[in-house]
């Protein structure tokens, strides 16, 4: 077993702060954006977000089997996600892991990080961009992993 830095739940503290801001409502179109004809839409992106997560989670319990799943729905992936990174950060808490936690960040998180910014950059193209932030002064706390989220401090467009 691992112990848990308390880097890493701030690091999945500010995964789900940062989610919210593409997540938080998109116009309805969003869902079917995508950057080019062959990349992902935002739903598929969402959906694998979820799936890195549970991905995760699976290998906080010493399981590191990847699957995946996509409902077709955003909301529901969004809330699939969120359910997920819940969990993530309670086993998190509790302290020890059966991976290595330089793993868990190197793979999933850092790679969840990589495509909540390629949901920001949809939601410009689907003319509904959010607004930029200083997040070096933004309110993220461990533990709030959920969609109610802290507004942005210092936003600009």
């Amino acid at each position: 077993m691992h112990a848990v830095p308390d880097l890493l739940r701030h690091a999945v503290a500010t995964l789900a702060y940062r989610a919210t801001k593409p997540l938080r409502d998109p116009p309805p179109e969003f869902a079917e954006t995508r950057a080019s004809p062959t990349g992902r839409t935002a739903v598929e992106i969402v959906a694998h977000l979820a799936d890195l997560i549970e991905w995760a989670n699976r290998g906080v319990a010493g399981q590191m089997e990847w699957r995946t799943e996509n409902s077709g729905s955003l909301e529901a992936e969004r809330d699939r996600f969120f359910a997920a990174i819940a969990k993530l950060d309670r086993a998190l808490a509790a302290g020890e892991i059966a991976c290595p936690p330089d793993r868990l960040f190197q793979g999933p998180i850092a790679d969840a990080l990589t495509h909540v910014g390629q949901l920001a950059m949809l939601r410009r193209i689907s003319h509904s961009p959010v607004r930029g932030e200083n997040y070096y002064v933004a309110d993220i706390r461990v533990g709030n992993v959920g969609l109610d989220q802290a507004p942005g401090k210092i936003e600009f467009d």
